[in-house]
């Protein structure tokens, strides 16, 4: 077996005339932070997507952990250990922040969600949903709703959602949308404490947070993917700098 637990091979996806991922191929080490960066537009989220089956690609094939998970559901991924957030936060702001981890808990076994009521008393669902808020520095918050926790604190669930389902690769859509600086580096240093325990794919704009936490990078222009690499490396490529991180780098 090799280092790799995702394969993609040669992905392409097209909407009419538009190529947004255009021949894209690129590996996923098995206990990275990689990185996935690029300007608006690029195919980023489009790429997130059709890894967890939200869309089908046009061309290509996707390999996790030796299995060819090209045209297998969002669902029949999710099984296999695949969890994504999203650019715009995704909760229940109804529920408890404990209810919220719970569900998710409760989703990932199989049963439904008409029996919400069950998880905020079953220990089976509420003590795992402890221990993921624990570590998500959420644990002083169980019981709040989490329409009333703060735009950070949310961002903060929506990882301990997918946290929850025990996934063996985590796909981060812009964690940090939206925050502050005081946010914003809170959600760093969490994903930080996660380093190493969880594979991740981090797609985000905050070249602070993609420089301080990814093992690697890559970068997407126009669909295509320009360089992967070490973010020493990739910092001093010079088609990196003119595309995309301009004077920044």
């Amino acid at each position: 077996m090799n280092g790799h637990l995702l394969e993609i091979e040669h992905l392409s996806k097209s909407f009419g005339a538009l190529v947004a991922t255009d021949d894209v191929s690129l590996a996923i080490r098995r206990g990275e932070i990689h990185a996935v960066i690029g300007p608006n537009g690029a195919g980023k989220t489009t790429l997130v997507g059709q890894l967890t089956g939200e869309l089908a690609p046009s061309a290509g094939r996707i390999v996790f952990d030796g299995r060819d998970i090209t045209r297998l559901s969002t669902a029949a991924r999710a099984r296999l250990g695949l969890a994504r957030s999203f650019q715009i936060t995704s909760i229940y702001p109804e529920f408890s922040v404990l209810q919220n981890v719970a569900l998710a808990i409760q989703a990932h076994s199989g049963h439904s969600f008409r029996f919400w009521r069950d998880a905020r008393a079953d220990p089976r669902l509420i003590e795992p949903a402890r221990k993921v808020l624990d570590e998500l520095g959420l644990s002083s918050r169980l019981g709040v709703l989490a329409a009333n926790l703060s735009h950070g604190e949310q961002r903060q669930l929506e990882v301990a959602i997918a946290l929850a389902t025990a996934p063996r690769l985590l796909l981060l859509d812009e964690p940090m949308a939206g925050m502050g600086i005081e946010e914003s580096q809170r959600m760093i240093a969490l994903l930080a404490s996660l380093k190493r325990r969880h594979s991740i794919i981090l797609v985000e704009h905050d070249m602070d947070a993609v420089f301080r936490l990814a093992d690697r990078i890559s970068v997407l222009v126009y669909g295509r993917l320009i360089a992967t690499g070490t973010p020493e490396s990739i910092r001093a490529n010079e088609e990196v700098r003119r595309a995309y991180l301009g004077t920044e780098a």
